[in-house]
């Protein structure tokens, strides 16, 4: 039984200097409704790596999970939100939503198709007085380390219509990206995933990491 404690003390202590080695985390956001959360399981640890070896960001290379009524949230400065299908936010998450974004977090939300009718009226909830509206190509999400002077990249083919990225702008803030017609989220997979042509994959893995830059150093 000793040794069992002694092995678990010294299996949390090597965790807590593993962490320690790293910045800070970033997470996905698990909400309520029925629709998957969980989709593109691959894709947050690939952005990781790839803003870790491009922008030395340091984040810890696994994403954790976060609901949108936890307290935990507050840790954060990056939540990614994705999903085909319903969404429902309690009025506890509303609340412990608009007290994160308006103190400085950060919510980039990926339409993985079907989840447009959803995250709109969620939102509304969230920020009543604020509607999405589209950015300029010149707006500093498109301008960070990598450039994108069209907006951003077509992953993935759907209803045939161009890519658009959003914003909820609070006291003149971007505190909510939202890209949709997009698919920027598969981008980041794995490539035996989609079997992505490699040059797609770059221009998402890039995206993705404009905003990770612009979420921790603009906001």
């Amino acid at each position: 039984m000793k040794k069992l404690l002694l092995t678990l003390i010294l299996l949390q202590a090597t965790l807590s200097v593993t962490v320690a080695q790293y910045a800070y985390k970033i997470a996905k956001l698990k909400y309520n409704g029925g629709g998957d959360w969980y989709a593109n399981k691959t894709s947050m640890p690939n952005l990781i790596k790839f803003a870790n070896a491009n922008l030395r960001m340091n984040i810890f290379p696994e994403e954790d999970i976060v609901e949108p009524g936890s307290p935990d949230i507050f840790g954060y400065p990056f939540i990614h939100m994705t999903g085909h299908g319903n969404v429902s936010f309690s009025e506890a998450d509303v609340q412990n939503m608009r007290r994160y974004l308006t103190a400085g977090g950060f919510l980039h939300i990926d339409d993985n198709y079907g989840l447009d009718k959803f995250i709109r009226r969620e939102m509304k909830k969230v920020f009543p007085e604020l509607s999405f509206v589209e950015l300029p190509f010149n707006h500093p999400v498109y301008q960070q380390k990598f450039k994108f002077a069209a907006g951003l990249p077509k992953v993935h083919e759907h209803d045939g219509k161009a890519p658009q990225g959003f914003g909820l702008i609070y006291q003149g803030r971007l505190v909510c990206f939202y890209s949709y017609e997009c698919d920027l989220g598969n981008g980041w997979e794995d490539q035996s995933v989609y079997n992505d042509p490699e040059p797609m994959r770059q221009q998402a893995l890039r995206m993705g990491a404009n905003l990770l830059q612009y979420a921790t150093t603009t906001n």
